[in-house]
């Protein structure tokens, strides 16, 4: 392989760079062929999964479970879902993530399409910053899987029901039941997504805390409870309805009356790539149409 700059600036060697495409968006292909082309000509492996490397001659194939070997850097190429799919990937795993937006929103994205050749020479030569962002964790009795999310850990009522009863102790302490529609814990990332369309605040990405917010709560209190990054939050699934678990918006399990999660800051960060300080209230003012009102 030909020498090239590496990721941190620090040496001069070939990078392993890991593309994450939008499933439907062709400009985001074409974006994708045309840069993995270039980056594979001077000495660069590019890598994709199965679904997104068959659509494209430049792109290398790797199993999920391989996507995040030997990789310096992921390029994520769509909007806030390609983003949580690329963190999902990556699986705790010390690799930066340069986020390009090709969807409508663009909170966890970084630079516009017309960008991404520069940013991307740019991290290779360490030109850039990092953005640590914190992840919650969550644990179901009886499985071993430890769940975790960029955005939120939803428990919800399961198709069909009108609300679930939830028991939440904090730091072991029995707080309250809830019944409700489900209880969001987010992240400070996820402040911006679900739980904000549940009332709840918009907290600094660069934040550390857990917040814990209910979804159209049959009682008085529906207020949002922020809590410290070490606290520990459980939640009992209470009465006869089971309820159903989702991490960053997909469904992974159902959970059975008396069963319980817990929720705590997880050991994994995500580390986006930045070109000098962002102004998250700018990106907040913009995508919700703050300044025009």
């Amino acid at each position: 392989m030909s020498n090239t700059s590496a990721i941190d600036g620090s040496t001069t060697r070939s990078a392993q760079i890991g593309f994450v495409l939008h499933g439907a968006d062709d400009d985001a292909l074409r974006h994708a062929e045309r840069l993995a082309g270039d980056l594979r000509s001077r000495g660069h492996r590019v890598v994709a999964l199965v679904e997104d490397a068959r659509r494209t001659t430049n792109l290398e194939c790797v199993e999920p479970e391989s996507f995040a070997h030997d990789l310096d850097l992921a390029v994520s190429l769509g909007g806030d879902g390609t983003m949580l799919r690329t963190v999902r990937l990556l699986a705790g795993a010390d690799v930066r993530i340069l986020g390009v937006n090709f969807g409508d929103l663009g909170y966890l994205t970084v630079i516009e399409p017309n960008e991404l050749e520069a940013a991307v020479e740019r991290t290779l030569s360490g030109d850039h910053q990092i953005e640590s962002r914190m992840l919650v964790s969550g644990t179901i009795d009886g499985d071993p899987e430890t769940l975790h999310a960029l955005n939120d850990i939803v428990i919800e009522r399961s198709p069909g029901d009108t609300t679930v009863r939830i028991a939440v102790a904090i730091d072991g302490m029995p707080f309250t039941t809830y019944a409700a529609d489900g209880l969001i814990v987010a992240s400070p990332t996820g402040s911006t997504a679900y739980a904000l369309s549940a009332r709840g605040p918009v907290v600094s990405p660069t934040h550390s805390s857990l917040q814990l917010t209910p979804v159209s709560p049959h009682m008085l209190f529906d207020r949002t409870i922020v809590l410290g990054p070490e606290s520990e939050i459980e939640l009992t699934v209470d009465g006869h309805r089971e309820a159903v678990v989702s991490v960053d918006g997909l469904t992974m399990r159902s959970m059975e009356p008396g069963q319980r999660i817990v929720i705590r800051r997880s050991e994994r960060t995500a580390r986006l790539v930045t070109f000098g300080r962002r102004d998250h209230l700018g990106v907040l003012t913009s995508k919700l149409g703050l300044r025009d009102r």
